[in-house]
């Protein structure tokens, strides 16, 4: 059998390990170090904040900021449905209450005119939730312009999931960098990657400081232990942190070949019919983190999972879009704001090969695989 293609495989750059050895050699390996300041610094130049925290992964850094900005229990945070689990489970661990908020057809993102409606609805009720979530999905950008300018109208909080939109641009500015604060992660699958990680932005400082104290079991200024609030074990390593520095040497080498990758997929499957490609949108870049296909089973000949079996059976890993959140069975009990735009992408999309490592002829193998369904 042919070798393995994975999804979205990380991509080393060569400059992690050298990273990873001079902190060995100066025995920086226990948790705090100069690889995560400077890991950090690097991402708010990079992203244009000025504060962040480094943490073990994108759901500790929600977690964190809904514990910063004071989210109490049946507080409601109105979030994407169409994303991963992770934006979702730290509005539990809260005790809050997330409302789901349903895709628009273009982005894929919180559709801004049913978040407007929501929040008129809720403020003629006197019940405006803390916080408004959205996730920039896949590495395109929700409509930031719409999203601030309803929630700035009824004065509610927004937090950005940015998880997966390192590198992506709403008018040459980065997501991220809109609400009060956002988590960005570093998982290996994503574009740039620390194995496992996140990071939490923002420009008040004294929220961050809040947080990282926090995420270092909340431990306070004495030569002793002493605690005065509940913390958490959510530091990232000086290890991670080194990867980190590493992987941002080559960020838009990465967001170059994820964007060439989808231009491959849609120029070799765009015209059979059946088959569609996101459009990016016409305010932004979009880094394509992962290339996503439509199929219309109706003119393909074959369903999506059709599609995934076969790709499978060659030793190709692809993945359905994420199933939205109020359609998971642990969380039907919220209440979701919207029609059936998510579960429609979620029936329909498939995820295909991204990984910024592979070959030309990789992807010739792909796309004539797909097209002899046809």
């Amino acid at each position: 059998m042919s070798e393995r293609i994975y999804l979205s495989p990380p991509h080393m750059s060569g400059e992690e390990l050298k990273r990873i050895q001079q902190a060995f050699a100066d025995n920086w390996v226990a948790p705090a170090g100069p690889n995560l300041a400077a890991f950090e610094a690097q991402l708010c130049d990079y992203v244009g904040a000025q504060h962040a925290v480094a943490v073990s992964s994108g759901t500790a850094a929600i977690h964190l900021a809904l514990l910063v900005t004071d989210v109490q229990p049946d507080d409601e945070i109105f979030v994407s449905t169409l994303t991963f689990a992770g934006s979702v489970n730290p509005i539990i661990y809260m005790g809050a209450k997330p409302v789901f908020i349903d895709s628009e057809p273009q982005s894929w993102n919180m559709d801004p005119n049913l978040l407007e409606d929501a929040l008129k609805a809720r403020a003629q009720s006197g019940n405006l939730p803390k916080a408004v979530m959205p996730v920039h999905l896949y590495g395109q950008s929700a409509d930031m312009d719409a999203i601030m300018a309803v929630c700035e109208r009824y004065e509610v909080m927004v937090i950005e999931d940015a998880a997966e939109a390192l590198g992506t641009l709403y008018r040459d500015r980065h997501p991220g960098t809109f609400g009060k604060m956002s988590a960005f992660s570093f998982n290996g699958n994503k574009i740039i990657t620390t194995s496992g990680g996140g990071m939490l932005i923002s420009d008040d400082r004294a929220l961050i400081e809040h947080a990282r104290k926090l995420a270092s079991q909340s431990r306070e200024p004495v030569a002793h232990y002493e605690h005065l609030e509940i913390g958490y074990n959510y530091r990232m390593s000086n290890i991670l942190a080194a990867i980190g520095c590493g992987q941002m040497t080559v960020l838009e080498d990465r967001v170059r070949r994820k964007r060439e990758i989808y231009a491959y997929y849609a120029q070799r499957l765009g015209d059979i019919p059946g088959l569609t490609f996101v459009d990016e949108m016409p305010y932004g870049r979009h880094t394509h983190w992962l290339t996503v296909m439509l199929v219309d089973p109706a003119q393909f000949g074959a369903d999506r999972e059709q599609i995934r079996l076969t790709l499978e059976d060659h030793n190709i890993e692809s993945r359905p879009l994420w199933k939205p959140m109020h359609c998971q069975p642990v969380f039907q009990d919220y209440e979701f704001i919207g029609g059936n735009v998510a579960d429609s992408l979620f029936d329909q999309g498939l995820c295909l090969p991204s990984g910024t490592a592979l070959t030309d002829a990789e992807l010739d193998r792909i796309i004539s695989i797909i097209q002899a369904m046809r």
